[in-house]
Parts: C-alpha cells; structure tokens; sequence
C-alpha cells in the first residue's frame, strides 16, 4: 500500500471528482493520504474531507499566501484540536516571487512561520514545511524556534518533513540534522531533475516520504495533466530504479515512515 504525504483534494479542481479520485485510489493501491491545508479560510472544506477514512488533514496557511486571514496561534492550536488533524502546515518561506520586494521587507512570511513552529511544538505535531528559494532562512528559523537545544524543558521539539524537496544535497543534510523527513514528489521523474536523483539516493530510506502535491506536478508519464493521489505509485518506481530497491520496498518503507512522523494517523 502507497501513502500520498501531501495532496490538496479541497482545491476545486480536485474537490468536484473527489468520488472517482477516492477510487482511483483504491484501484492504485493507495491506502491514504494527506489532505493539506493553505489557509484558514479553507481549513473547514479541508477538514470535512476527513470524513473519508483514508484521507487525513493538517491546519496551517501557505507562506506564498497573501490578502487571507493571518493565523494566531490560537487558530492553529484550536485547529489542531479536531479530530485528525494531524499535522500543522503547510508553513514555511517562499522568496520566489518578491515582486520588487526585498527579502527585509518578507517579515510578514518568518513571523507567519514562528507561529507556526510554536503551534508544532505546543501540540506536539510534524510541520509541513514549503521552502522556495528561501532555505537558508527556513533552516535558521526552524534552528532558532524549533531546534533541540532551544526547547523548554518539558516541551517538544519540533519536527516534520521538508514537502516537494527541490534543494541541494546540502539543505537536505541540514534538514536531515535538524530530524526532519524529506518528501518527494513527481518532479523527480522530470527529465532535467537528476540533481534531486542524487539527493533521492543520499537520503537515508528511513527519513523519506512520496507525495504528489496534486494538483500539481504530475510525474511522468502523466506529466502536464491534473495530478491525483493515485499517480503516487510513479513517484514510488522512479525512487525504487534510483536506489536499486523493488516497488513494493519502497512502499513499505515510506508508508512506515509516515506513520511514525504522522503519528496520530492510524495505521490502514
């Protein structure tokens, strides 16, 4: 059984087909998934997809997202509380589009994301991080509201997964030795990404996750069109040929890595 860590199937796109998606599912063999959350003004649309037992559920607001609600911590945790949720995210920083900006002027995005790590911590829930053109700043953040030896006493550390990897080989030891996962996506099928097949071989099999990030970046050979959770098979084979493992290893091993990070999902 195949696990999508991170699908958006509120989107409308993907919301409108959810019966024939959730069969596709089944027919692919992919057991679960989890349904990621970009503000708060779509976290109850989110929330009721749950109502499928397969499907899973985060609170959080894109760093890219800007004119909706801003989120207190009080938001995330009161989000956090409702049944499974179990991830806070998708948080983090994108640079990629300053649009004259500069990235002194991007404070709104790293305070945006200490709610969100504090939020983690409080709870006690993985983090969804997005980084875009921004690692070094995510990495610092994450080292300076999340790491080890910043927690109180008592509290806990943050963790999560590094969504749709596209860094270096050397972000990928950073986040790695921070304890977080890494996850990845159809991109890692695209002809020109064989920088992200050096790092899909380096990363230990123990910390990696698949996902799909559909509707978006559909692996080959489904490359241009809508992407569903029942593509993440693809991203799975492309991964087993990287590291010389069958099919069905990598699923083992990815689907047990996300129910020890996603750790109040119950096992399918």
């Amino acid at each position: 059984m195949f696990i999508d860590s991170h699908c958006h199937l509120s989107f409308p796109e993907l919301q409108e087909r959810l019966p024939d998606i959730l069969q596709s599912m089944a027919d692919a063999d992919v057991g679960q998934a989890l349904c990621i959350c970009t503000t708060l003004e779509e976290f109850d649309a989110v929330h009721a997809l749950t109502r499928h037992p397969q499907l899973w559920a985060t609170v959080g607001v894109h760093p890219d997202n800007e004119g909706v609600r801003e989120p207190t911590l009080d938001d995330l945790l009161a989000g956090a509380a409702r049944s499974r949720v179990v991830g806070i995210g998708e948080t983090g920083l994108d640079y990629y589009r300053l649009e004259g900006r500069s990235v002194a002027d991007m404070e709104w995005q790293r305070e945006r994301f200490r709610t969100h790590i504090r939020a983690a911590r409080q709870t006690d829930l993985p983090l969804v991080i997005h980084t875009r053109a921004a690692s070094d700043d995510t990495l610092a953040i994450l080292r300076e509201q999340g790491g080890f030896a910043s927690a109180p006493a008592g509290e806990p550390v943050a963790r999560g997964v590094f969504h749709c990897f596209t860094e270096t080989e050397a972000v990928a030891r950073a986040a790695l030795d921070l304890g977080f996962y890494i996850s990845l996506s159809g991109i890692l099928t695209f002809r020109n990404a064989a920088d992200l097949r050096d790092v899909a071989r380096f990363v230990p099999l123990d910390r990696l996750l698949i996902e799909t990030d559909s509707p978006y970046l559909a692996p080959v050979p489904h490359r241009g069109k809508t992407n569903t959770p029942a593509l993440v098979p693809w991203v799975a084979r492309q991964l087993a040929e990287i590291r010389g493992l069958s099919v069905e290893a990598i699923a083992d091993a990815t689907r047990t890595n996300f129910w020890r990070l996603f750790n109040r999902v119950s096992p399918a």
